[in-house]
């Protein structure tokens, strides 16, 4: 199919008309010259998500999420910038046309794909097959069902078991027509002899994407020597950050529930669908990914983590929880032993408890339903976690411990959610709550800074200037920036945020790019983007914007002047007491006679 054309985009962004895009999901009402209603993305009872139909722009004061129609969709669906721009075109009866540069070479990729995809839906089926009417897959089928898992399990995963015949996968494919240049590029064979399966003798899991296509496996090894599990190598359809098992089983509950249970294992998934907890997957052999996170962002609001409780499985729920944190996702954790206060234990007495695979082994599916309703807030495990790691008794200690809590203090947007957690945290380590806040506000500040490069410091709080204050006007008024760019130059901006908004206006017209969304996408400092979203939605460069840029311009260029001018002033006075320096004299004074008409001619036009 190829990309959207770049005439459908700037078409799509011309006419979005953002006020009836956001209206099918906010009720809206007009309040001066903005449309009002409750943010769809963040809880509150105040209208402060705002809608500029002029700008055709969004923006929340509350938790400040703003931008175009696009990404308004893009948020609100949880798709990507492709889909969410083919959803406005269809919604305004825009023909999306696609550019075919490369098709041969995409149409061969796609048709590579295609083969892989029903490469490993036979193979997954063959040993399907194998494992359930095969003498040779009565071993596995025993382990499995030792386990308490149930036929219809079996069968709702597709398990599996690859023969102790290392050569046999390659002879039952070949014979059903594939050839050995494919099946080498396949991930099925060892790289050093492609006739030899990279699975035998292992209870298989098929791995499947979200559309419940089969792209990968995992393999338990059932006896003798090596690791445990061994997992697919990444290919062309399968990416294992971005993937989870068992997704596409889960896929209908957590649209329903808007909520979804993370495991480590295969079988723990297993056993908590058996269990009739159907909202439940697991990484890959990885820790939880920001594109597992974003991908669930689809469907669910809430994740639950049920992770083993020895040392790695603890930190990987610290990890976990940041994760979700950081897109967006609430979090809680699952602590399978019914009693949360032992979350600070250490891993030692951890190890003892169960995980869900365990738990149905022993108690049954109704033992392992109720242990997962066992839960504590992420903060809360956090703040266990951290005095199981830390000595409260020393300030050392207690430094250390609030440390251990401020990357999960960065992912609170509200300044008042973040001064609760602040005082939370003074109580539990009894420290002074002004202590952890001023901790907590250097955290990132290099030891030793002197209180001049402090306030000099880019990435500090941002406060307005004039030439932020212009370039902010400039950006929301871009249909402006053509004029400006011609006369004002880069190199006469000094503030660097003031600079990468003009870098971002720079690149945005050099590429004949439209809308405020692929703008916007062009300033990577978040908070920056935020103020540019809190002041162009304030309305403060509503009234006059060409005014307001002309009047910007003047002021930066008799300030640039009059700076030119102190110079010249220096200049000339050393000149002076250069025997040698007529010529240098006579030249800066034609120059202060130049500059000194150019600040009469602009003072005048501002009388």
């Amino acid at each position: 199919m190829g990309f959207i054309s770049e005439s459908t985009i700037k078409e799509v962004t011309a006419k979005a008309d953002i006020l009836n895009i956001v209206g099918e999901y906010v009720r809206l009402e007009k309040r001066g010259g903005n449309y009002w209603g409750l943010c769809p993305f963040h809880n509150e009872k105040t209208p402060s998500f705002s809608v500029n139909p002029e700008k055709n722009m969004y923006y929340c004061f509350g938790c400040h999420q703003g931008g175009g129609a696009v990404n308004f969709i893009m948020e609100m669906e949880k798709i990507s910038y492709p889909e969410a721009v083919e959803s406005i075109a269809k919604r305004s009866g825009i023909e999306i046309i696609y550019e075919n540069q490369n098709a041969p070479r995409d149409d061969a990729r796609k048709r590579n794909q295609e083969d892989l995809e029903e490469l490993y839906r036979r193979t997954a089926g063959s040993f399907h097959h194998i494992l359930m009417e095969s003498p040779e897959g009565q071993k596995a089928l025993r382990y499995i069902v030792s386990r308490g898992i149930e036929k219809e399990m079996i069968e709702k995963f597709n398990l599996g078991y690859a023969p102790r015949d290392r050569n046999w996968l390659f002879h039952f494919l070949t014979k059903k027509g594939y050839s050995e240049d494919f099946l080498k590029t396949s991930g099925l064979f060892s790289k050093n002899n492609p006739r030899i399966s990279f699975y035998t003798d292992r209870l298989m899991f098929p791995i499947a994407n979200k559309e419940g296509k089969t792209v990968a496996f995992g393999g338990r090894l059932l006896d003798g020597d090596g690791p445990k599990y061994i997992n697919s190598a990444e290919s062309d359809i399968y990416k294992k950050r971005e993937t989870l098992f068992a997704i596409h089983l889960a896929i209908p509950e957590i649209r329903k529930t808007k909520e979804v249970y993370i495991a480590e294992g295969y079988l723990d998934v297993i056993a908590l669908h058996q269990a009739g907890i159907t909202n439940a997957a697991a990484p890959l052999g990885t820790a939880f990914t920001d594109e597992q996170a974003r991908l669930l962002r689809r469907w669910a609001e809430k994740v639950y983590l049920i992770f083993d409780n020895d040392e790695a499985g603890l930190n990987a729920a610290v990890k976990a929880i940041l994760t979700c944190r950081n897109n967006a996702l609430s979090c809680f954790v699952v602590n399978l032993r019914g009693n949360p206060e032992n979350l600070s234990e250490s891993a030692a007495a951890a190890s003892k408890a169960k995980d869900p695979a365990d738990i149905l082994k022993q108690d049954g599916p109704e033992a392992l339903q109720k242990s997962v309703k066992y839960i504590t807030t992420d903060f809360e495990y956090l703040l266990n976690r951290s005095r199981s790691l830390f000595d409260l008794a020393s300030s050392d200690g207690k430094a250390e411990a609030a440390a251990f809590l401020f990357p999960f203090l960065e992912t609170i947007d509200s300044e008042i959610a973040r001064d609760a957690a602040i005082e939370t945290i003074a109580d539990r380590f009894l420290i002074e709550r002004s202590a952890v806040k001023y901790d907590f506000g250097n955290r990132n500040m290099p030891k030793r800074t002197s209180a001049k490069e402090t306030a000099s410091n880019s990435s500090g709080p941002i406060r307005i200037n004039e030439e932020l204050y212009l370039l902010i006007a400039v950006f929301i008024h871009n249909d402006f920036y053509k004029k400006f760019r011609s006369t004002l130059s880069i190199e006469e901006v000094e503030d660097p945020r003031a600079k990468e908004i003009f870098i971002a206006l720079e690149e945005w017209y050099r590429n004949d790019s439209m809308g405020f969304d692929d703008l916007l996408a062009r300033i990577e400092n978040e908070e920056l983007k935020r103020f540019i979203l809190e002041k162009s939605a304030s309305g403060v460069f509503s009234v006059n914007p060409a005014q307001i840029i002309s009047d910007g311009i003047k002021r930066m260029k008799v300030r640039r002047l009059e700076r030119r001018s102190k110079e010249i002033d220096i200049l000339l006075r050393s000149a002076k007491n250069d025997v040698s320096g007529n010529d240098v004299e006579n030249g800066l004074m034609t120059e202060k006679i130049h500059i000194n008409d150019e600040l009469l001619r602009l003072k005048e036009m501002n009388e």
